[in-house]
């Protein structure tokens, strides 16, 4: 149960707090639209691997993994978009797994405030497993708290 929590609460993390659903989501839609174009130039030519759209999308998994197991196109437009494909999509894949990684493990990097914040909202969630005294002393605390927060209010404005 407790490991279901960890997971979640981290997938959760890294949708919000990293560009990797954005990238994600990049990185399909461009290998959709250079299937398409590789598709388009190579559907046609004779002893081309590549005569469905469905083996287009193959050649490009294959090809930008690095794994050397995409036969070559035969034409010199599915070549030059195929190239491009390569390095574009082993850019923003691997581009990705750097970026989200950084990002994850320099959360704790960021500033005091934010860190507080996080915080708060992490013990929120956790507030349906506390018994009747650990809420009673919680109140206490946040009423404590409310109370220094409006301390300081009043300092900052005079």
């Amino acid at each position: 149960m407790k490991k279901t929590k960890r997971s979640t609460r981290f997938i959760k993390d890294i949708s919000i707090h990293t560009p990797f659903v954005e990238m994600l989501a990049l990185l399909i839609l461009l290998w959709l639209i250079f299937s398409a174009g590789l598709y388009f130039f190579e559907s046609n030519v004779e002893n081309s691997s590549i005569q469905t759209y469905g083996d287009a999308l193959y050649w490009g998994i294959a090809a930008f993994s690095t794994a050397g197991i995409a036969d070559a196109p035969v034409s010199g437009a599915a070549h030059f978009i195929g190239g491009i494909w390569i390095v574009m999509g082993s850019m923003l894949f691997f581009g990705t797994i750097v970026a989200t990684v950084t990002a994850y493990f320099m959360r704790p990097m960021q500033g005091p405030h934010k860190q507080i914040i996080d915080t708060i909202e992490y013990n929120l969630e956790q507030l349906n497993e506390l018994s009747i005294d650990e809420l009673d002393l919680l109140k206490e605390t946040v009423d404590g708290l409310i109370m220094h927060v409006e301390h300081i209010k009043q300092k900052q404005m005079r």
